[in-house]
């Protein structure tokens, strides 16, 4: 077993103790005299293992601690040296400092038992005050340091605690902060996607039907409806940005769309949805239109949005219905289109739209289902249906 390398202080400590003590000796200053060993060299070997025991105090302070102690109790059978009874009151604190725990809260209650057994001790056998003084070195000298010990001790876990708390609060704030980074990244990339994807997907499906057909009736009408969109676009653009510049910018945000828009969403994607044979319904069976949450209107604005997108890029010809609801608890919204194989130009889809519709329901806690379903006249249709629910208190607002 090899043992740890003392510690450059602990060296210095005892070089510094094992010097002033022969400083001492050689001038023949002496804590007492009439001692059992009064022979002149004894007075060393305590202060020599004192000094040794000095060199460990931060490595080995159990150890430290124990031939401190036989040396403390060796040097009252000698002469006696100051630097001597001082090494070892900082042993002592620093078997308490450096310890283990259960050593540290041991070694005080200890010393202080000591003291008092010391005090009572002489105090039966000389039975006067100097008995008392005796308690009291022995209290100074054991003690007092390992208290002290104890009280640095807990300064020093307080504030090694208080360190981690502050690492582990500021760990957190990052994980915060990376986690808010990639929800507004989300975020945008949903805005982003709703907003624009339901032009674009209609300037893809015109110019593809201009650049088919040989007629210049034909070409002119999907120009037409491809500037509509382009211009819309580029107004969904400049509000997008408008919304992610600071006070400082020149465009100053808009309002969020709500639901008393949806009749002219409606309206723009049956002009869209023309030449693809997809007629619109939208049925509002809603009795109150007031009192939604801004949370639950955009996102029900957003899902009704990327839903008939979704039907101009792949449905077949035939009712594109949507309809909304209202509960007790939550507001309902359903579109249903004609599946199957899409006769013309079609745009390609990345499958982004379901997950962003997915994830703003996700958001209110609601429930989302989309998918392919039987009609009760057996047709096949594909249904976006999708719960957002309302706050009580919104509910009574309304």
């Amino acid at each position: 077993m090899t043992l740890p390398r003392p510690h450059r202080h602990d060296l210095f400590i005892a070089l510094a103790g094992f010097a002033c003590g022969l400083l001492l000796w050689s001038y023949g200053l002496y804590t007492t005299g009439d001692r059992v060993f009064d022979q002149r060299w004894a007075t060393l070997i305590p202060l020599t293992a004192m000094a040794a025991a000095e060199t460990v105090r931060r490595t080995l302070p159990q150890t430290a601690l124990f031939v401190g102690t036989l040396a403390i109790v060796a040097d009252q059978f000698t002469n006696g040296n100051l630097v001597t009874v001082l090494m070892f009151t900082d042993i002592a604190y620093a078997a308490v400092v450096y310890g283990s725990p259960a050593s540290a809260r041991r070694i005080p209650y200890s010393t202080g038992l000591i003291t008092v057994a010391v005090t009572i001790g002489f105090l039966v056998w000389w039975q006067n005050a100097i008995a008392l003084l005796v308690g009291v070195i022995t209290g100074m000298i054991s003690f007092m340091p390992a208290v002290t010990g104890s009280i640095v001790r807990n300064h020093r876990e307080a504030a090694e605690a208080a360190r981690l708390r502050a690492e582990q609060t500021a760990l957190l704030a990052e994980m915060d902060r990376a986690q808010a980074v990639v929800a507004e990244r989300a975020r945008m990339a949903r805005e982003l996607h709703d907003m624009v994807a339901n032009h674009l997907s209609a300037i893809a499906i015109h110019s593809t039907a201009a650049l088919s057909l040989d007629e210049p009736a034909t070409t002119r009408q999907a120009l037409t409806v491809i500037r509509e969109n382009s211009v819309a676009g580029l107004a969904e653009m400049r509000r997008l940005i408008g919304l992610l510049r600071d006070s400082s910018g020149d465009a100053e945000p808009t309002a969020a769309p709500t639901l008393a828009g949806l009749d002219a969403l409606v309206d723009q994607a049956r002009a869209n949805a023309g030449p693809s044979g997809l007629a619109l319904v939208l049925d509002d069976t809603r009795q109150s239109v007031a009192g939604l949450p801004a949370p639950v209107e955009l996102a029900a604005y957003r899902i009704v949005q990327e839903s008939l997108t979704n039907a101009l890029k792949h449905a077949a010809p035939g009712e594109v219905r949507v309809v909304l609801g209202r509960e007790p608890r939550a507001l309902t919204v359903e579109v249903t289109s004609p599946y199957g194989e899409r006769p013309g130009p079609t745009a390609p889809g990345s499958g982004a739209g379901l997950v962003g519709m997915r994830e703003r329901v996700a958001l209110l806690d609601g429930t989302f289902d989309a998918g392919p379903v039987t009609d009760g006249g057996g047709r096949r249709r594909w249904r976006v249906r999708a719960e957002l629910p309302m706050d009580a208190s919104d509910e009574e607002r309304g």
